[in-house]
């Protein structure tokens, strides 16, 4: 058994995003999916927090679900999601779209679909300015221009005038965040922001986030199947699957010492330099099908530590440092880590 140190407790930031055990279901003519299954977590003013999971695990829906913006057959079934202190799933779509784009923007994980082919970056950019300021549309564009430099697009005087397919996917990308941060927004999600990028715009695309968040001071919530991305750019971790939270901690918790079974899996099943001829760990089994949850934990048919109990849900308990874990072997806070090797 290996013995890390872990993080201390991050001293309690204020709350600006409370989510509360949140529950984001979808009627289908197969049965009922809860894609979102009683999640909670916090992102604090200035905070920086990520998301990770597989495919599948609810994160996305998470981030659609802050949104406001999960479509029929969806629907939030209950919780709430304090934004503020205010809770936005009871307001109205006219009441939230004040908040959307000014207070709460979200970067879409394909900036094709979230830009429209037909008018120039620019244009698209100044249109949500004046959505929630007061500018002419000389002033709009201007802004834009400067939001373009900002975000590292050269000759931004000119991209401004250039449609979608003319830019790279990662040009594209840094148009897509110049829009969220737009209106100064005090909560940026990130969703994905990398994935269809290459290895040397997915770098830049981090960096360009990190500068950004201590340039304009946002607070993030990133959403991202790659822990090692988590740990490059965020402070705290939420890890999630079956759309559940396995655990919550800081970065240096969660990566150094972690202690759910699942974040182990994903842990060590991520390369290393120097592994050249070993084989790759993998986590057994497969994902659950989400009309036919396991009763209790989700990840219990494929846990190598499952017990007769984890047939009941675990619930989130307090380990050690703040940080939580929904396991039964941690139901006494003195538990000794599983091992990781």
């Amino acid at each position: 058994m290996t013995s890390v140190a872990v993080g201390a407790r991050p001293v309690p930031a204020d709350k600006l995003l409370q989510v509360k055990n949140l529950q984001t279901h979808f009627k289908t003519r197969s049965g009922l999916v809860k894609a979102v299954d009683g999640v909670s977590f916090d992102v604090g003013t200035g905070a920086s927090v990520g998301i990770v999971g597989e495919s599948g695990s609810g994160k996305s829906v998470t981030s659609l679900s802050i949104m406001r913006l999960i479509e029929k057959p969806g629907f939030i079934a209950g919780g709430q999601i304090l934004f503020q202190g205010r809770d936005v799933v009871g307001l109205s779509e006219r009441e939230f779209r004040a908040v959307r784009g000014r207070d709460l923007a979200l970067v879409f994980q394909d900036p094709m679909s979230a830009l429209n082919p037909v008018y120039p970056v620019g244009k698209q950019v100044a249109e949500s300015l004046q959505a929630h300021q007061d500018l002419n549309d000389q002033q709009a564009m201007q802004r834009a221009v400067e939001l373009f430099a900002m975000v590292g697009i050269s000759a931004p005087d000119r991209r401004v005038h250039d449609y979608p397919h003319k830019l790279s996917g990662g040009m594209r990308q840094r148009v897509t965040i110049a829009m969220a941060l737009a209106n100064e927004p005090s909560l940026l999600i990130l969703d994905e922001p990398t994935t269809a990028l290459d290895v040397t715009i997915q770098a830049q695309i981090l960096d360009l986030i990190r500068d950004l968040r201590k340039r304009v001071n946002t607070s993030v919530l990133l959403i991202t199947h790659d822990i090692g991305v988590v740990a490059e750019t965020c402070e705290e971790v939420v890890v999630m699957y079956g759309g559940q939270v396995m655990e919550r901690g800081t970065v240096q918790q969660v990566t150094e010492a972690p202690q759910h079974p699942y974040t182990i899996g994903l842990l060590t099943s991520i390369p290393t330099p120097g592994m050249k001829g070993r084989k790759l760990n993998t986590i057994g089994g497969a994902v659950p099908n989400p009309l036919h949850m396991p009763p209790g934990c989700p990840f219990q048919p494929r846990c190598s530590h499952a017990m007769d109990i984890c047939a009941t849900p675990p619930g989130l308990r307090e380990t050690d440092g703040g940080r939580k874990v929904a396991c039964w072997l941690y139901e006494d806070s003195a538990h000794p880590a599983v091992t990781t090797t």
